[in-house]
C-alpha cells in the first residue's frame, strides 16, 4: 500500500496552522496516486536535502531542492523547487508555508531520493512537527535501485559520486542543492531506461522494486 498511513482531518491539523494552509494540506491530501500509470505518464520528483549533520533526532533539516521529472525522463527549468530554511527571517510561519508549498509541488508523485531511510527521516520528522503529518510517500532510492539495475558497473551499495564518475558526470568540487538534485535527475533518467528494458513498466512497479532490494540487501 503507497502513501500516507495517517489521513488528516480539521481535527488532526495543529491549531497554530492558519485557515488558508489548513485548506492547502486537505486539498492536497485529496490528490489522487497513479502508481498503475507508466513511466511515460508519471511524474516523478526528484528531492535532495541539506542538513546541518547526520542526526535526524537533533540535527536540523536546512534545505530542500526538487525537481520533476516527466514523460519518461524529461527535465524542465521551470519544473523545479528550492526552499532555504536557514535564513536569518525564516520563522516558524514561514516554514510551515514553505512545507506547504513543498507539497503542493510535489503532490502525490513518487520522490526520488538517495538514501531513503536519511533524506524521508529529516522531512518526516519536520512535516510532523509543524504540520501534523505523517509523511510516508512512495519513494524510489537511487542508492539502492542502481547497484541492482546495473550489476555490471557495480553491485554493492556506494557513494553518490562513485556511481556520478561510472556514468560519466562531472562530480568534482563543491556542489550546490540544486546542481546535485539535477545529478540524481540523471542518474534517474538511466534507470528509467534499465527499468524499462527489464519490463519495470509502472511507477508502482519501480517503488516496489526499490523497497525489495533495500530489504534484500539489508537482510542477507
Amino acid at each position: 500500500m503507497f502513501g500516507l498511513k495517517k489521513l488528516l482531518s480539521r481535527s488532526t491539523l495543529p491549531e497554530h496552522l492558519p485557515e488558508d494552509l489548513q485548506q492547502a494540506l486537505l486539498a492536497w491530501q485529496g490528490l489522487p496516486e497513479a502508481m498503475d500509470a507508466v513511466h511515460f505518464h508519471t511524474r516523478y520528483v526528484v528531492v535532495d536535502i541539506t542538513t546541518s549533520g547526520f542526526k535526524v533526532e537533533t540535527d536540523k533539516l536546512l534545505g530542500i531542492t526538487a525537481v520533476g521529472v516527466v514523460q519518461g525522463g524529461c527535465m524542465q527549468a521551470a519544473d523545479a523547487f528550492s526552499v532555504d530554511f536557514a535564513g536569518a527571517d525564516v520563522d516558524d510561519a514561514a516554514v510551515d508555508r514553505q512545507l506547504v508549498a513543498f507539497l503542493q509541488f510535489v503532490g502525490k508523485s513518487p520522490l526520488v531520493t538517495y538514501h531513503t531511510p536519511f533524506v524521508g527521516a529529516f522531512l518526516q520528522r519536520l512535516m510532523k512537527e509543524r504540520l501534523g503529518l505523517d509523511f510516508q510517500p512512495a519513494y524510489v532510492d537511487l542508492a539502492w535501485l542502481l547497484p541492482s539495475m546495473f550489476e555490471e558497473k557495480d553491485h554493492n551499495l556506494r557513494p553518490l559520486d562513485h556511481w556520478l564518475e561510472l556514468f560519466g558526470m562531472e562530480a568534482e568540487g563543491r556542489r550546490d542543492a540544486m546542481t546535485n538534485t539535477l545529478l540524481l535527475a540523471r542518474l534517474f533518467q538511466r534507470l528509467l531506461v534499465r527499468a524499462n528494458g527489464k519490463d519495470i513498466d509502472t511507477a508502482g512497479g519501480l517503488v516496489e522494486e526499490s523497497r525489495a532490494c533495500s530489504f534484500l540487501r539489508r537482510t542477507h
